[in-house]
């Protein structure tokens, strides 16, 4: 990898102002000054230091955020606030991504990654990866909603969706329940409940494949994936 290319990814600045950072003798790679923008580097041998300080380079980043409500599951937006806007700069200059969507009004686990292997894996349809929600609903659901769910629901525009889960936590006027798809439809989970004609009212999604939410992030809040359960998101890939 060019050192140009390392620096800028890691936000040392655009490709110019790395350039004139090297010009000014403030890289060293293996404790010899690097001034060419070309110079080779292989980050996971090389020690690179920038003012004297090691920079640290890794090829991906694995995240596990509470995503809040009123914030967007994408990279950017002209007018509303995304999962990428809560990141810290040292996080956001490997550039991750949300892993799939959550509604904008619905909270929970979100997976934010710059592996795109990994992302296109854990999306794939044919992977049937499942994805668990807890839910607050409007109405009161009953062992027929576990049965219909259980056959797969005829959504709005005629699609039957693939067979879910259905746990009665708490009936009532109020229920809570949990559930658990292994689709990624729009709205799912929503759409799911309306054909039986019931009313989400709040929704967080609490796991996906492997993971499981960490019940000690507050919403907005982050953290890396620990070696484990990136292990467990390679072992489910593999699958």
């Amino acid at each position: 990898m060019r050192i140009d290319k390392m620096l800028a990814n890691l936000g040392f600045g655009s490709r110019k102002e790395v350039k004139q950072l090297l010009k000014s003798g403030s890289v060293t790679v293996n404790d010899q000054v690097a001034k060419d923008a070309k110079f080779q580097v292989h980050p996971e041998v090389d020690v690179v230091n920038v003012g004297g300080e090691l920079v640290e380079y890794r090829e991906f980043i694995y995240l596990m955020m509470n995503k809040p409500p009123g914030v967007i599951s994408a990279t950017e937006d002209p007018s509303m606030e995304t999962v990428i806007d809560l990141l810290e700069i040292e996080d956001a200059v490997y550039s991750p991504f949300p892993v799939g969507r959550l509604d904008k009004d619905t909270e929970g686990l979100l997976l934010l990654t710059n592996d795109g292997q990994l992302a296109h894996r854990l999306l794939s349809p044919k992977k049937h990866v499942p994805k668990t929600y807890f839910a607050i609903i409007d109405g009161e659901v009953s062992e027929s909603d576990i049965l219909s769910f259980k056959r797969g629901i005829t959504l709005d525009d005629g699609y039957v969706t693939k067979p879910g889960e259905l746990v009665i936590l708490k009936s009532g006027i109020r229920s809570e329940i949990e559930v658990t798809i292994t689709e990624g439809k729009f709205h799912q989970v929503k759409r799911m409940f309306e054909a039986v004609g019931k009313r989400v009212v709040y929704l967080q999604r609490i796991s996906m494949g492997p993971l499981t939410l960490d019940e000690s992030l507050e919403l907005g809040e982050y953290r890396e994936l620990l070696e484990e359960e990136i292990q467990l998101l390679m072992e489910n890939e593999n699958k």
